[in-house]
């Protein structure tokens, strides 16, 4: 290599860091790239851990670890000095090796919240950034800061730790809490062949991670802002973790999940839709196209887990099927799918369902949303419905009730009626509206006894009657008198143990059993059903949303009848009624609203301030208990 070709790449080099540089500087910015050494300045580091030889991907190298050396380059890692500098003649000598012979030498380098800072080696990093390429080799040493909860990069960062520590990977990155511990369970079960590499850790990184990179980025991925890491993530929990990603394949899939995910990225771009909508009136060109071509019935599935027979909540799902096919006779035909259980072939059940001429299809459990997404991104010509707490997709719109106002109104009950001040709740853990609902409970117990504690007990799975027997035991043993349990009973066994109920001691069954039940939340999908089905066979249904951009959420309370809440009058105290009822009137009003502060979680923190009303999309995704509330989140 001529040293006037050396010389015009550094020249070519340069540029592109002046331009970056002044970019940068119009911006407001540092033109130049960070040191670790003015970072540091006020952090407590706990430990410096020799790692050894690793190689490092060259995104992940954010500068140098001295301050002096990084006014040397601008944020691409390209050189700023003149043409004619020592520093020019050094660089120029780098390009010249690597391009010759390769750069084989490790530099020295710093880890530091998963992000690189050169120690030694910054003109062979910033000769391999100008070439584009992937990785370096380097001696890392890594820093690690002090724990502190309350700061979310440094609680990710202690996840990636301990993922790292298992995997070896360092090149994946995630902007939120709990996805590295999601990703560390993908890769437990994932058991691809192994021909070219010696673990699955590393198969995994580069015949899957870095080509679905690639091809997020080919497809403008790196403009949202999210991580790679977090797009990854959302895509497995659709389509899963394959042996290989193909990148020629699979670009097609990726390009409409992209759809989904430049949404998901947006803020706020979840639109909930609390209240009941209009039904509007028959779209007048569809109107006119039935006096032209035969009238066709739209044809409607209803997907559920198990059958009516056996459970709750497909039972009342089905009553809300039967009032829309009675309201809507000429226009509709529905159709049910139940037992439908979730496994590996679960994709390929609903891919049948897909091809068996449906035009709508609602899958009636939380855990097949992703299963739905997976089908709705193939069958668009396909509207999809999935019952779940507002996580929806443009696809894909979600629906559910807010089952924590009429949980605030079994706690009112609950916390007037308990004499050891010590109530049980069983139930079973899910990201989404079990917490709201303990909370909102919780929060009852409190308005009317402020003495009164609710103990949490975790079921493994819908259904296990033995494990729910167990925890009646253990939450008795603990004090409780009172248990609250699952909402809808199942039908034909004549159990107690749904609701909020008493116990007694069974001397034939040895164990404490359920006594008294005292109430329970019921629900009415059929008016939901029908106006959802009414608006799309009008021709309507877009006018339901403020806007196509979002994804739309129904998240219904009992204002809208939805939801709502029985109670014996036989064995809850006329005292209580009275407070029920009025209670349960202010809700149906929205002039009472479940979490209005002050509301103080179990360390004590301020959660809702004096007056204040909990928002929608905060009450949804709780990761915390109110303060009268004894247990721990999985």
């Amino acid at each position: 290599m001529s040293n006037f070709s050396s010389i015009e790449e550094y020249k070519k080099a340069s540029r592109l860091a002046k331009a970056r540089y002044y970019l940068d500087i119009s911006r407001g910015h540092s033109g130049h790239i960070c040191s670790l050494d003015s970072i540091l300045k006020k952090v407590d580091i706990v430990a410096d851990v020799p790692l050894g030889i690793k190689s490092i991907p060259l995104k992940k190298i954010r500068g140098t670890y001295f301050y002096t050396r990084s006014r040397d380059f601008s944020m691409n890692f390209l050189p700023l000095a003149n043409e004619d500098s020592e520093f020019s003649m050094k660089w120029q000598a780098v390009y010249t090796h690597h391009i010759n012979d390769g750069i084989t030498d490790p530099v020295k380098i710093y880890e530091y919240m998963n992000e690189f800072y050169v120690m030694e080696g910054n003109k062979r990093v910033s000769v391999l950034k100008y070439v584009d390429a992937y990785a370096i080799e380097g001696e890392v040493t890594r820093l690690v800061p002090k724990r502190d909860e309350k700061d979310l990069s440094n609680s990710i960062y202690y996840e990636f730790l301990d993922f790292n520590n298992r995997t070896g990977i360092n090149a994946i990155w995630f902007s939120e809490e709990g996805s590295f511990t999601q990703l560390g369970k993908y890769l437990e079960e994932y058991n691809p062949k192994l021909n070219w590499f010696s673990n699955k850790y590393e198969h995994f990184l580069k015949n899957v991670y870095t080509p679905f990179r690639h091809t997020f980025y080919q497809l403008g991925g790196d403009k949202l802002n999210i991580t790679t890491g977090d797009a990854f993530l959302e895509y497995i929990k659709v389509y899963g973790i394959s042996d290989e990603f193909k990148e020629t394949k699979r670009k097609l899939r990726v390009e409409k999940f992209l759809e989904e995910l430049r949404i998901l990225s947006k803020n706020n771009s979840v639109d909930i839709q609390t209240e009941p909508f209009d039904v509007h009136k028959k779209n007048v060109i569809a109107s006119f196209a039935n006096f032209v071509t035969p009238h066709k019935k739209l044809r409607v599935a209803f997907v559920f887990e198990k059958t009516v027979q056996t459970s709750g909540w497909s039972y009342v799902h089905n009553l809300g099927r039967i009032y829309a096919a009675k309201e809507l006779d000429s226009e509709i035909e529905t159709f049910i799918v139940d037992n439908f259980q979730t496994d590996e072939d679960s994709y390929e059940s609903l891919s049948e369902l897909c091809e068996k001429d449906y035009d709508i299809i609602f899958t009636t459990c939380p855990h097949y949303l992703n299963l739905t997404l997976r089908a709705a991104l193939k069958y668009e010509n396909i509207k999809f419905f999935n019952c779940s707490p507002v996580k929806a997709f443009r696809n894909v719109s979600t629906y559910f009730g807010r089952s924590h106002e009429p949980r605030f109104l079994l706690g009112l009950i609950a916390g007037a009626i308990t004499k050891s001040n010590i109530i049980g709740y069983i139930d079973i853990h899910n990201e989404t509206e079990i917490v709201t609902g303990i909370n909102a409970f919780a929060l009852g117990v409190k308005t009317v006894n402020s003495n009164a504690k609710v103990l949490i007990s975790w079921l493994n799975e819908a259904g296990d009657i033995n494990h729910s027997k167990e925890l009646i035991q253990e939450l008795h043993k603990s004090g409780a008198d009172l248990i609250m349990q699952n909402d809808l009973i199942a039908l034909g066994k004549g159990s107690r143990d749904f609701g909020l109920y008493s116990l007694k001691y069974s001397e034939k069954e040895g164990k404490w059993i359920p006594e008294v039940n005292y109430a329970l939340i019921t629900w009415d999908w059929g008016q939901f059903y029908e106006k959802i089905l009414r608006n799309i066979v009008n021709g309507s249904f877009k006018g339901i949303f403020s806007t196509e951009s979002k994804r739309v959420s129904f998240w219904w309370g009992m204002d809208s009848g939805l939801v709502d809440i029985i109670y014996s009058k036989h064995n809850v105290p006329i005292q209580t009624q009275k407070l029920v009822d009025v209670m349960r009137e202010l809700i149906i009003e929205n002039r009472f609203h479940t979490f209005v502060g002050p509301v103080y979680d179990t360390k004590g923190e301020l959660r809702i301030k004096d007056g204040d009303i909990g928002n929608y999309e905060d009450m949804l995704y709780m990761d915390w208990f109110v303060d009268n509330v004894v247990g721990e989140l999985p």
